[in-house]
């Protein structure tokens, strides 16, 4: 492919295709619906967390009435406890683009999940989809002997998956058991075949803008935002899930920044939710074995360290200490997703022959046949390339 730095018009034609990269918190939605009511657009949201029903608050969901005045496609189209693969979303957006050209409009993909935008714009490896009934044996072998035993057995059937996951990554273990016992070849076979990215097709123009904003102001934003979620219930929106589905800490709902850390609340604060029958109990008290509970809770000693519970000091105010701890975590987690974000944004703009055309600022640009390339350090600026 070839890539220039030639100026882009900003008048899109019609067979575009626009992704909107940002950080969390950084200002994407108030941009897609700006950009929705120039009526040139549809809305695709690009985001592993808005799929599921039912979470709201700590997903920054739009409201009910903005999604009816600004729809989004993908959103709401699983229940929590059910699973989304990056091949299921990959192959939804590509229907959801052919859609939307025959509607005469630009899909505007918007969202947060730099992995889901990175199969878009690179490809993705042809490793097939978990058969249900494989990945439930996996999931039974894995709470009968311990995530320890089947990265054991990942040696012995692909040690180059063996050598380059942690032993803790749960996910990814059992990812690469299921494949290999579902295809009898190990995940690093199947990730070294060729990759086919959607974007690289040759009937549609697509814009890929990143926008990568000064950290301590998104930052702030982070904050302001984590601040709203808790005054707005987040901890008994978890509760009511727990209430509703037959939820496990370990389904990838559950590992969602902000509910990973509320779930960690309600079982050191051992609530009572955690005894309905159709939850493991025991599940959600193992993923949070090194947690001190409740009552082992004294004060914090710098952030988010505790020694043991003193006589006197009230259950009211080790609750407290422990809801702020949970506050402090979800905070430090949001900052290091927003990190990684960077560093996915930049993965972005590294795609093979495109670096050397780019760097940071409003006229950084790389083009090709099909795909623009383009970064921002203020959203106002992608605002401005868009219009």
């Amino acid at each position: 492919m070839q890539y220039s730095s030639d100026s882009v018009s900003t008048n899109l034609p019609d067979n575009s295709v626009v992704c909107l990269m940002a950080p969390t918190a950084s200002g994407k939605t108030a941009l897609a619906y700006e950009l929705y009511d120039t009526g040139r657009y549809e809305l695709v949201s690009v985001d592993s967390a808005l799929i599921y029903r039912d979470m709201n608050i700590g997903t920054a969901k739009p409201t009910a009435d903005e999604l009816t005045r600004y729809p989004h496609h993908l959103v709401d189209i699983i229940d929590p406890m059910q699973s989304y693969s990056v091949a299921e979303f990959v192959g939804d957006v590509a229907r959801l683009i052919d859609e939307c050209h025959e509607r005469k409009k630009i899909p505007l993909l918007v969202g947060g999940t730099m992995m889901y935008y990175m199969a878009l714009l690179d490809g993705l490896s042809s490793v097939p989809d978990s058969d249900d009934s494989v990945r439930a044996r996996v999931e039974q072998w894995r709470q009968e002997e311990g995530i320890s035993a089947l990265y054991d057995y990942l040696g012995n059937v692909d040690p180059i998956s063996h050598q380059r996951l942690n032993a803790t990554d749960t996910q990814r273990i059992t990812r690469a058991i299921e494949v290999y016992l579902q295809t009898d070849r190990p995940i690093s076979d199947w990730q070294r075949e060729p990759k086919q990215a959607l974007a690289h097709h040759s009937e549609q123009q697509w814009h890929a803008l990143s926008v990568i904003p000064d950290r301590p102001w998104l930052h702030a934003r982070i904050e302001q935002r984590l601040d709203i979620m808790w005054q707005e219930g987040l901890v008994a929106e978890v509760v009511g899930l727990l209430e509703k589905y037959p939820l496990t800490p370990n389904m990838p709902s559950m590992r969602c920044v902000g509910y990973r850390q509320v779930l960690e609340y309600l079982v050191r604060t051992q609530h009572p939710v955690l005894d309905k029958t159709h939850l493991d109990k025991a599940q959600f008290y193992e993923a949070f074995a090194d947690s001190k509970s409740l009552m082992a809770i004294n004060k914090i000693q710098g952030e988010g360290v505790y020694t043991n519970a003193q006589p006197d000091v009230s259950y009211a105010e080790t609750e407290a200490l422990a809801c702020q701890e949970m506050q402090n975590k979800a905070l430090y987690a949001t900052r290091q997703l927003a990190k990684r974000q960077y560093t996915w944004l930049r993965k972005v703009i590294q795609l093979p022959n495109a670096s050397s055309a780019l760097a940071m600022g409003s006229d950084s640009t790389a083009t090709n046949n099909t795909i623009v390339l383009k970064t921002f350090a203020k959203m106002e600026q992608a605002r401005n390339y868009l219009y």
